[in-house]
């Protein structure tokens, strides 16, 4: 498989996980306990305040489970749930269709658990302080402190495979200078999907480290 190939699955599978975040998991759970705040797990992210997970290419409720395959509607069916996105919460960017049919590929889907999963240990050892939240609007799993947010991205637009970042919240009105500062919100760093959960995760420490040390100095 070529490199855009790879790209391409990679992306496929990150915006329909996406998806299921938005709309089968933090839709239902705000309607039903007023958040959309998710959390990371080894093999997937689960419900803050609901019994509803994705385990690796599953997806899991109170008295089931199923393979995330086929038609979201038939999934939605089978766990009773009021499926659709968080609505009032944020502004809609790309909500998941009710008719679409999943196509989950199950090794990009563990790239993606481990790249979150890495990001939010990483962030307890960084920001002892913090609570790693999964926010679906952007599938990133953030902190923030001292005004700077610090997290993971499964991956966006701009950006399609994994990376870390530090973003300043006053960085349209004062912009850091230097090699460090790379992206329009701050600084984002590529993560080595090659590495395994322990040893990305302290190259995530090292990133968000460095990143802390230099929000006060540019």
């Amino acid at each position: 498989m070529s490199d855009a190939e790879h790209v391409a699955r990679y992306t496929s599978t990150r915006r329909q996980l996406r998806g299921v975040a938005e709309s089968l998991i933090a839709g239902p759970q705000y309607r039903s306990a007023g958040t959309i705040r998710l959390a990371v797990r080894p093999d997937g992210f689960a419900a803050a305040a609901l019994p509803l997970a994705v385990h690796g290419a599953d997806f899991t409720w109170q008295d089931g489970s199923a393979a995330l395959a086929g038609p979201v509607d038939a999934l939605a069916a089978a766990a009773g749930l009021d499926y659709g996105p968080p609505a009032g919460v944020y502004a809609l960017r790309d909500p998941m269709p009710i008719d679409t049919v999943l196509t989950i590929d199950p090794i990009a889907a563990e790239l993606v658990h481990r790249s979150l999963y890495a990001g939010g240990f990483a962030l307890t050892q960084v920001l002892p302080d913090g609570h790693p939240v999964l926010w679906p609007e952007h599938f990133d799993v953030a902190c923030a402190a001292d005004e700077v947010n610090y997290g993971v991205s499964a991956g966006d637009d701009t950006h399609p495979m994994p990376y870390a970042y530090v973003a300043p919240w006053n960085w349209a009105t004062a912009p850091r200078a230097g090699d460090f500062w790379n992206a329009p919100f701050g600084a984002a760093y590529t993560l080595d999907l090659t590495r395994d959960v322990d040893a990305l995760a302290a190259d995530i420490v090292g990133f968000l480290t460095d990143g802390r040390s230099r929000v006060t100095t540019g």
